[in-house]
């Protein structure tokens, strides 16, 4: 199964969906992402803050900090390539990579990330 690796920003929490100001796209990314994983996608989230070891030991993620800055953060990897840089990825490009059809199940009516509540 294809790795997806989000390298993320310095991050508050885990999911960047906390404190006072939550930022509405980490809101959609987070849903997008629980999405992909209930629909079998294999991913991993790295935020600055808390594991920048994993930003030091990944090569590609070493160099592109190194050159571009971590302003330029996120980086996803897919399978250890680097598919996109600058911003996260929408549903449908998680679904690609992940090889999820797109009409894979919806998010459930009032459940935590259907804007109902914070996550």
């Amino acid at each position: 199964m294809t790795v997806i690796e989000i390298f993320e920003p310095a991050l508050c929490c885990s999911t960047g969906v906390c404190g006072v100001e939550i930022d509405p796209v980490l809101v959609d990314f987070h849903a997008d992402l629980e999405w992909a994983k209930r629909n079998g996608a294999a991913v991993e989230r790295r935020n600055l803050a808390q594991q920048p070891l994993a930003f030091a030991e990944n090569a590609t993620v070493k160099d592109f900090l190194e050159r571009s800055g971590q302003e330029a953060l996120p980086i996803v990897l897919v399978g250890g390539e680097v598919a996109l840089v600058g911003r996260y990825p929408s549903r449908s490009e998680l679904a690609r990579w992940a090889g999820i059809p797109e009409a894979g199940d919806e998010e459930p009516p009032g459940s935590c990330c259907s804007g109902s509540c914070c996550c």
